[in-house]
C-alpha cells in the first residue's frame, strides 16, 4: 500500500467519522445551550436538568437519523472494497 493510499483511507474515514456524528452532536449543542440560557434565567442549577433533555434529544436524533447515517456507512464501506 501507498503512503498517498494510506493517507487518503485515513482522511476519508475520519471525514466519515465527522460526518456521521455532527448531526447528533449538534442536537446535543443546540439542547445543551437552550437549556443553559433557560437555567440562567431561571436561576436554577441542577445538574440533572441539564443532562437528561441532552441525552434524550441526543437519543432521538440518533433514532431519527438512522437510516441517512447507515446509507453514509454503507456507501463508505463500498468505496472501501472497491478499493477505490
Amino acid at each position: 500500500m501507498e503512503a498517498m493510499l494510506a493517507l487518503d483511507l485515513g482522511r476519508e474515514a475520519l471525514l466519515t467519522a465527522l460526518i456521521i456524528s455532527a448531526p447528533v452532536l449538534g442536537i446535543g449543542l443546540v439542547v445543551g445551550l437552550v437549556i443553559s440560557l433557560i437555567q440562567t434565567v431561571t436561576q436554577i442549577q441542577d445538574q440533572t436538568l441539564s443532562i437528561v433533555p441532552k441525552i434524550v434529544a441526543m437519543v432521538g436524533a440518533a433514532v431519527f437519523f438512522v437510516p441517512w447515517l447507515a446509507q453514509r456507512v454503507l456507501e463508505y464501506s463500498q468505496q472501501m472494497f472497491a478499493g477505490q
